[in-house]
Formats: structure tokens, sequence, C-alpha cells
């Protein structure tokens, strides 16, 4: 009985194994050009959220660690070895799921920055082309009044 695990690590093991299998589902979503602001946002506080959780399980992860540890001290060498990889396909699993999650923050909090500025350049370029608008509809001075044409030249 020495070299199995204690109850709460099956049960710890299979509910991160559950988290990580959801995770990875939800980064796996295909990404799709996203020109709504508000929709970027949403996504971004579903991956801030998915953060929060990796950080949560990471106490989880934390005992499973030591529990094969002890394992390892305590059990046969054969029995630990097998406890050992597979909390080595899990850590692994971890890092990348981690580092996915990290990468999709970053490239969407570009793409939103990317994406503001755009907004805000194309405000004032439309602004702009109403001014324009304005100015190229006023009436031209007449002929002969070079005060008139010199300030419309300027203006222009």
């Amino acid at each position: 009985f020495d070299s199995l695990p204690p109850a709460h690590y099956k049960e710890t093991m299979n509910t991160i194994l559950t988290w990580m299998q959801q995770s990875e589902t939800k980064l796996s979503m295909p990404q799709v050009a996203i020109a709504e602001y508000e929709i970027m946002e949403q996504r971004l506080r579903e991956f801030k959220a998915l953060q929060s959780s990796l950080q949560e399980q990471q106490k989880g992860l934390t005992y499973l660690s030591t529990t094969v540890e002890e394992l390892s001290r305590r059990g046969p060498a054969e029995v630990s070895q097998s406890y050992r990889s597979e909390l080595e396909v899990v850590l692994g699993r971890w890092k990348k799921l981690s580092a996915q999650l990290a990468e999709q923050c970053q490239k969407l909090e570009e793409r939103m920055s990317k994406l503001q500025r755009f907004q805000n350049d194309t405000r004032t370029l439309k602004k702009w082309m109403a001014e324009v608008d304005v100015f190229l509809k006023e009436e031209w001075p007449a002929l002969g009044d070079s005060e008139a044409l010199e300030k419309q030249l300027e203006q222009c």
C-alpha cells in the first residue's frame, strides 16, 4: 500500500486532466478575424479568466508532484517510474497550455491596440474628409477679388 498514491491523488489528477482538456478545447477554437473591439475584449476576459483558473489549478499540480516524489522514495522503482512518467506527460501539457494561453493573450492585446489606433485614425480621417467636403462646396470668389482668391489658395 505504500507504493500506491492516496485517493486524493487520483481525484486531483482527474480534475487537472479534465481542466486541461477543457482549456485546450477553448484555446483550439479557430481564431477568426475580429473587427469589433467589444468582441475582442470579451475574448480577452475569457483568456484572463482561464489564466486565473490556471493559477488555481497550480496547487493541485504541486500536490501531484510532491506525492509522486514521496512514492518514489518509498515504493518500488517500476511503480514510481510509471507515476513519474504520467506526471511528466501532465507537466508537458501544462507548460504547453500555459505558453499558448500567454501567447494568445499577448496577440489579442496587440490586435486590440492596433484596432483601437485604426479606429481613431479612421475617425480623424472622416472628420477631415467632412471638413474638406464643406470647403469644396463653398462658393468660389469672383475673379478679380485677389484677396479672397489668396485666402482660398492658402486654405487649399
